[in-house]
């Protein structure tokens, strides 16, 4: 398997989203996950493998696509259309390539497991990130 290959243009909060508003501290697609900088409170790709401790938590995904320092609306928990092809039940995680989601199998050695949330259906994902801070 490999990452989701998300269709940007049909990522769509779900009636029950919970969503944060901000910046972008880099180029962002919608669909990718994403964690805030701490420093610079700008969202920015997260990454299952990063050297940068904070960047390995998702926090969210990008609702819509944003440029360096554009606003960008983020959705940290319920319902998304996440604009890709899912297996329902699947469980989905944070990849190693940034702000990718993959399955679980996708999830190498040296990563740190970061569950984004569950599919409800083929196209829908239960937004919830779960984090406990260990690697594989």
């Amino acid at each position: 398997m490999a990452d989701l290959t998300i269709t940007a243009a049909n990522v769509v909060a779900g009636v029950n989203a919970v969503k944060k508003d901000g910046i972008a501290g880099e180029a962002i697609t919608a669909g990718k996950a994403v964690y805030q900088a701490s420093a610079t409170k700008k969202w920015m790709l997260a990454d299952s493998n990063s050297a940068t401790a904070e960047a390995r938590k998702a926090i969210g995904i990008a609702l819509n696509g944003a440029a360096l320092n554009q606003p960008i609306a983020v959705q940290t928990s319920g319902d998304i259309t996440i604009g890709a092809t899912l297996t329902a039940g699947d469980a989905l995680y944070l990849s190693d390539t940034p702000g990718g989601i993959c399955p679980l199998a996708d999830v190498g050695s040296g990563e740190f497991v970061c569950q984004l949330g569950l599919a409800k259906s083929t196209t829908v994902l239960a937004l919830a990130v779960q984090f406990p801070g260990v690697s594989l």
